[in-house]
């Protein structure tokens, strides 16, 4: 334990600091805040939870600040009459809840992230093949476009995902063969784009747009803060899987998939259509350990601790080393 402080004490804090933010798993900073009061609070006053979580989602750069409902954790002892003592009530704040959304959004199992259908950029033939089809992963169900004598002209599908704070890290389509045309066409797009994003209105969760085609409302109703790479898509009817090149932190629930280029044209009217029989959006729910409020218009958001418990629960059956995830909170 000593030779761990001295190592503190002779090392420049600012080479310290270097070497520190090299460490970019939640479990290693966890063991590196468990070595001694000496290391757990040269990470505390650092903000290293935040620089870490900061590393890996860019979207944490629009935090105002951070709330702690139904707050049960005791604040660090702190020197009666300084005058940090505020200061670093805050500090140990930032720290809790940083470490437990670092610690959140990589525990838990991938899981489907899809609460429900909003609204497509158009729909042949409403309601049969509207986009409530492509939550069935039956194959003989789908969405259908319009059709279209452009197959440069894109679609647009939106959803909205199971909590308004989650990560994404894939999104899986499965074009449409149609096995009542002659040929057993494949209606895919030549390739893909995925937006994510939160209403404008923070009292506008979509619920008003469910189902319908909305060609010229969807960007006037959501503002999107991520935008991917675009995917090329095959000309195939099996589930193609879109992997993201770094997980994605989604603040307020909104997806949005781009259909980017038409590729088959049906025989019957000579239109190009496009058609998706299933999507699948996997990741995970940060609810309800934590929450978003989103500011309007400036789109800054607060960060808020709802409840560890259900998330403490939850991590002792995955892990054999939960001692030391729980010190860190």
């Amino acid at each position: 334990m000593e030779a761990c402080m001295g190592f503190l004490d002779r090392l420049d804090p600012d080479i310290l600091l270097k070497i520190f933010t090299y460490v970019d798993d939640p479990y290693d900073l966890v063991r590196v805040s468990s070595v001694s009061r000496s290391w757990r609070h040269f990470v505390i006053a650092n903000g290293l939870w935040k620089q870490l979580c900061l590393r890996k989602f860019s979207q944490l750069s629009r935090v105002t600040h951070i709330v702690e409902l139904n707050k049960c954790w005791a604040v660090g002892a702190v020197e009666v009459g300084s005058s940090h003592s505020k200061e670093w009530e805050y500090l140990e704040r930032d720290d809790r809840a940083y470490a437990l959304l670092a610690r959140a959004s990589t525990t838990f199992i991938d899981r489907d992230c899809i609460s429900k259908a909003i609204s497509a950029s158009s729909t042949d033939n409403y309601p049969e093949e509207s986009i409530y089809n492509t939550l069935n992963p039956a194959d003989t169900s789908y969405w259908s476009s319009k059709g279209q004598s452009n197959p440069a002209v894109p679609e647009t599908l939106v959803y909205k995902l199971a909590d308004d704070f989650c990560v994404i890290t894939e999104i899986n389509l499965r074009p449409f063969q149609v096995y009542f045309h002659e040929g057993l066409p494949i209606y895919s797009a030549k390739s893909v784009r995925f937006r994510m994003g939160h209403p404008k209105s923070p009292t506008d969760s979509g619920n008003d747009l469910l189902g319908y085609s909305l060609p010229d409302s969807v960007d006037d109703k959501f503002i999107w803060t991520y935008t991917s790479q675009e995917f090329p898509m095959a000309q195939e009817s099996h589930l193609q899987k879109f992997r993201l090149p770094e997980p994605v932190l989604c603040v307020g629930g909104i997806l949005q998939i781009e259909l980017l280029g038409r590729v088959q044209r049906c025989e019957i009217d000579g239109l190009y259509y496009i058609c998706i029989s299933f999507v699948q959006v996997l990741g995970r729910p940060l609810s309800p350990a934590l929450g978003v409020e989103i500011l309007e218009p400036c789109g800054k958001f607060v960060l808020k601790i709802k409840n560890e418990r259900p998330f403490e629960l939850q991590a002792q059956s995955n892990h054999t080393v939960t001692g030391s995830v729980a010190e860190a909170s």
